[in-house]
């Protein structure tokens, strides 16, 4: 599994293991019993055992072995992150999000530019004269770790049923997040900038785009070729468990591609999980709906849950905190300055941005009240795991290092880390159900399972009911599409997608039908005639 040992034996592995795996145990029974909870959700749950394991290990071998602590990369970016991003795409209620999508790639991509520039500028102004050793590149690095939001506490929180609109805005802002983060924390390495020029700015934003298109429709690709697969081959026919492997493997690999080509592999498998939802799980058989549907929400969960322990642990590397224990007092004005700047980054563009997206909304329903709003920067102030991930592959190497400069960074990124995730994310619940009391049940969708079973963006009856919009307006001139175009480019997609794509990608017929009945087979005997 890659995990770090106390040692190099196959024993030391199979204990990390154990331990492993019965913290996981015990992070779903005591997140069970506390979900009703006011004030601790599954996150923090898993954190606060995390940091009482590591307490434990040190005690055991007298604050002299730390390793089993020592947090790994590659763990983290090819084993734990993909699954959690795919399903994120892949239980994504699509209407929602594509409605909002304009709203939601302002505060993903800009308002994330508009923060990392903030921060990179405040870490210039503050860090020159306190930590040494750090150059241009570092402080920039410290605005692209910085940027990189964890919203899993208040997504936990929040109901995409009750608060479609919030929930759509703080789930999309939090993929795109990550992905430019990754991506600004990339092309920094990229670049020199040393000499920074008007060509070099250029590039660099021109290298932004371009990778934020091509990860896009990589996944893109990804999902229709597993949607084209399954289709014509009917693996269900002969194996459930083909066609689930199948799904696994190939957004597996979309994510992976996307790394081996420097690409953005969360944005690929992000949309690589919203195509597999459109047209791959149609194609399947209903037990391999049924499968599929849990299987990556299981996988999501056990990842999440095991990524908070893995933070938990690694806070408590003795190693690292050896280096600031002789200054602490500059630890703490860095950790302290860093979440000023998070907290001034955030409220620079939330408010700022929604202001704008409201004047283009002409619809009440579709602003973004001020309540909503407060909701939507408080959800951003979280620092997780990409922040340490980033922080280690800038001020490490290996997981170690030998400079007090890095290692302020390190331990103030990880108390930056467990402060916001502990302190803001407790009072994240009673404040959400403060502020979007009002708005429960406004805009609600169905809880059953046909909010799974007909995923947006289809001709699904009540569709449009369900969302307060009457019907998509018939576009027929250029001042339609001025007006609405989240609307227009809506029926144009629909228009497209039932004569060109499902065709040939399959995806649910033009009529609703439950999965599994006479109409289901029909459709099949006549996609193969």
């Amino acid at each position: 599994m890659g995990l770090s040992t106390m040692g190099t034996s196959d024993h030391a592995s199979v204990v990390s293991i154990n331990i492993f795996v019965a913290l996981l145990c015990a992070c779903i029974v005591i997140g069970h019993l506390l979900e009703e909870n006011r004030w601790v959700n599954e996150s923090i749950t898993a954190l606060i055992i995390g940091l009482c394991t590591g307490v434990v290990i040190l005690l055991t071998t007298k604050w002299k072995s730390s390793h089993i602590l020592v947090f790994s990369e590659d763990l983290f970016f090819i084993y734990l992150l993909p699954p959690i991003i795919f399903n994120a795409g892949f239980q994504v209620k699509k209407k929602q999000f594509f409605r909002n999508f304009m709203t939601i790639m302002l505060f993903g991509a800009v308002g994330t530019l508009i923060s990392f520039v903030i921060i990179s500028l405040g870490a210039i102004a503050f860090f020159r004269k306190w930590v040494t050793g750090l150059d241009i590149s570092d402080y920039l690095a410290i605005g692209a770790i910085f940027s990189a939001t964890d919203s899993v506490c208040t997504l936990q929180v929040l109901n995409q049923d009750e608060t479609p609109l919030l929930y759509s805005l703080v789930f999309g802002e939090g993929v795109v997040n990550d992905a430019t983060s990754v991506v600004l924390f990339n092309a920094i390495q990229n670049f020199d900038l040393v000499h920074i020029d008007a060509i070099i700015v250029l590039q660099f934003v021109g290298n932004f785009i371009k990778l934020f298109i091509t990860s896009t429709l990589l996944g893109a690709v990804g999902g229709l070729l597993s949607a084209y697969i399954i289709k014509k081959l009917y693996f269900g026919r002969h194996s459930t468990d083909r066609e689930v492997a199948l799904m696994i493997l190939m957004a597996y690999l979309s994510y992976m591609l996307a790394e081996l080509l420097d690409l953005s592999g969360i944005l690929t498998v992000f949309f690589c999980g919203i195509v597999m939802s459109h047209y791959t799980w149609h194609n399947v058989t209903e037990s391999s709906r049924i499968t599929t549907k849990h299987t990556f929400a299981t996988l999501s969960f056990i990842a999440e849950t095991f990524l908070f322990l893995y933070v938990g642990m690694d806070a408590l590397d003795i190693e690292k905190w050896k280096f600031v224990s002789d200054s602490p007092g500059t630890s703490i004005g860095v950790s302290s300055i860093l979440l000023g700047m998070v907290l001034v980054g955030r409220a620079a563009f939330v408010f700022p941005l929604s202001f704008l997206s409201n004047l283009s909304k002409k619809s009440p329903n579709e602003k973004i009240p001020f309540k909503q709003q407060v909701t939507i920067w408080w959800a951003g102030l979280m620092r997780g795991a990409v922040s340490i991930a980033l922080a280690y592959n800038q001020f490490t190497r290996a997981g170690h290092t030998q400079l007090r400069g890095n290692a302020i960074m390190i331990t103030s990124t990880i108390t930056v880390v467990l402060f916001s995730t502990l302190v803001f994310g407790t009072i994240t619940k009673p404040l959400v159900k403060l502020l979007c009391a009002k708005h429960s049940g406004a805009t609600s969708e169905p809880t059953t399972p046909k909010s799974f079973l007909y995923p947006l963006l289809d001709n699904g009856q009540g569709s449009e009911v369900e969302t307060g919009v009457m019907c998509v307006p018939r576009p027929t001139s250029l001042r339609m599409l001025l007006t609405k175009p989240t609307h227009t480019v809506h029926h144009y997609w629909r228009k497209f997608d039932d004569a060109f794509m499902r065709p040939v990608f399959g995806g649910r017929g033009f009529a609703p039908f439950v999965p599994g009945s006479p109409t289901e087979r029909s459709i099949h005997e006549n996609d193969e005639s």
